[in-house]
């Protein structure tokens, strides 16, 4: 069956589409995509997973046409996150 696997970084995008057995689940699909030595940094253990947006366990089975995703954590730099005033709140109290 077909399946992608999808993968994004500030800079680079990755999106495989793979041939892969019927039985195949998330964690079979990665590894055999070769994302992982791509990004070697990647740890299936302590990355979030999941298919068309919706979070799955690593040992979930795919169906035809999936699209299976590895989250990256989120971070945000407060300097660069604008300050939302909440109404009624003044900062110069």
């Amino acid at each position: 069956m077909q399946i992608a696997v999808a993968y994004s970084e500030p800079a680079s995008q990755l999106w495989l589409r793979i041939e892969v057995p019927d039985e195949t689940n998330v964690q079979q699909a990665i590894e055999q995509s070769g994302i992982l030595k791509k990004f070697p940094f990647l740890d299936l253990a302590s990355c979030a997973v999941g298919i068309f947006g919706k979070m799955a366990e690593l040992d979930a089975p795919l169906k035809p046409g999936d699209r299976v995703e590895i989250y990256r954590a989120i971070t945000a730099d407060p300097a660069t996150v604008p300050r939302r005033v909440i109404a009624g709140e003044d900062d110069d109290d």
